[in-house]
């Protein structure tokens, strides 16, 4: 089983027609991989991770590099999300974190998603990438009264254990900030803001072909070997052999790559449209002009935010089915929301919609460590629909890692714990369908 979805959803040939896609300065092509090539390190994958990896790998520790992309940099998860660089990289609640890997775990975990931002945000401003950075932090909205008194205890609980401060917002207060809306009030993280994906991407492209770092465009791996101590990567024109591997692929990891992944990750499909350039009196009746990013406070969370040139992303979780024909359902799902959320907008059409894949992992983190028994495999993926700021906080983490910086500091153990398969790995998405049908139910009835 080589992909859990309909098959076209992960071809190379598939690129989303998002907003980003339509708004981002091109650039030239990556040449595909048409001979036979080595390296130290092999990276599969031009996302965030991969392409910080083979950055500090090859500009901060000298080492030899290689980047092996199916279509182009960003085309997967890193040019389709909404724009979100901010905390949240686990399904799991900082509580249970602390119940299954101790308090010293929760901790450093919090700090890297904090660190992480900032990291991001770094980055954008030494090498000059514009990324169109708005707000400031993200805002958990309420969808139901009841919701207010979980935030309160989670604002005590992140003040005591963490040291963090959040902001509890009313309705009014909301208001007050450009936010109005029919919720019941919110929680306002200080940590996060906005930017645009593809933006980013491609400018980490560049920087790295300024750099003089390969990446090998449009050259999917096709089957992965081993020849005594050396990896081969064999893709459709040519192969590439390296002495270690970095899978950087998230969601559209292909099941079949190599048995180390097979039946590890579960990718999960986000929707999101954006509309027509807004009207200032449009903004006014909505009462609506802050740039912040926001999400709704359900389990299959909306999460939305104004762009700079005055259209309105929206997004949400929960679809289960890749094909064409149900592409069309999700649309008029995610479209009814929006209106019923935003009903001073309901005449107000969109232009883009579009889906990608976020991935998930048997117990709700993220993995960043050794793929292979002997050390000479690496991953770096899993970031549960957050991976803006943590997927580029860890593609440089596993560089530092692999060449050995880390290894007195080292990365906190739930990172780079035994990466256990789904029980039943075929019925994979099946558990999502039921727990989806759940969580819709727990959302609005409990």
């Amino acid at each position: 089983m080589k992909y859990l979805y309909h098959p076209d959803a992960f071809s190379p040939s598939n690129w989303a027609k998002s907003y980003w896609m339509d708004s981002a300065s091109e650039i030239a092509p990556f040449p595909s991989l048409d001979k036979d090539d080595s390296c130290e390190i092999a990276i599969i994958g031009s996302g965030y991770s991969g392409m910080m990896a083979a950055y500090h790998l090859q500009q901060r520790h000298g080492v030899e590099v290689r980047v092996l992309e199916a279509a182009q940099p960003g085309w997967g998860a890193s040019g389709r999300n909404g724009g979100f660089c901010c905390m949240g990289a686990a399904k799991l609640s900082y509580q249970q974190i602390i119940g299954r890997y101790g308090l010293d775990n929760a901790k450093a975990f919090f700090q890297i998603q904090k660190e992480s931002v900032a990291f991001v945000g770094s980055f954008l401003e030494e090498h000059k990438i514009a990324a169109d950075q708005t707000g400031h932090g993200e805002i958990s909205l309420a969808h139901k009264s009841s919701v207010m008194e979980e935030f309160r205890r989670e604002q005590s609980f992140l003040k005591s254990a963490f040291s963090h401060e959040t902001y509890l917002l009313t309705p009014e207060q909301l208001m007050e900030q450009g936010l109005k809306s029919s919720f019941y009030g919110g929680l306002h993280n200080p940590v996060g803001f906005g930017l645009h994906p593809l933006k980013y991407a491609r400018g980490l492209a560049d920087e790295l072909r300024q750099k003089n770092v390969t990446i090998y465009g449009d050259s999917p791996v096709v089957k992965w070997r081993r020849d005594g101590k050396k990896h081969i990567l064999d893709t459709l024109k040519g192969s590439l052999k390296a002495k270690q591997v970095i899978l950087a692929t998230n969601g559209y990891t292909p099941e079949d790559l190599t048995e180390d992944i097979r039946g590890k990750l579960l990718p999960a499909l986000s929707n999101i449209l954006v509309t027509r350039p807004l009207h200032e009196t449009e903004i006014k009746q909505q009462g609506w002009h802050s740039t912040t990013t926001v999400y709704d406070s359900r389990i299959l969370l909306h999460y939305f935010r104004l762009l700079p040139d005055g259209r309105f992303l929206f997004g949400g979780r929960g679809g289960t089915d890749a094909s064409p024909a149900a592409r069309q359902a999700a649309e008029k799902h995610l479209r009814r929301d929006f209106e019923k959320m935003f009903p001073e907008w309901a005449a107000v059409e969109h232009t883009h919609f579009w889906q990608g894949f976020v991935c998930l992992t048997n117990d709700l983190i993220p993995y960043i460590g050794p793929l292979s028994q002997d050390g000479s495999a690496w991953a770096a993926l899993a970031y549960h629909g957050n991976g803006v700021a943590m997927g580029s906080w860890a593609g440089q983490a596993l560089a530092d890692e692999i060449v050995g910086k880390n290894k007195s500091s080292a990365l906190p153990s739930m990172l780079n714990r035994d990466f256990s398969r789904f029980p039943l790995p075929p019925l994979r998405l099946a558990y999502l369908k039921a727990a989806y049908l759940y969580y819709q139910l727990k959302d609005e009835w409990f």
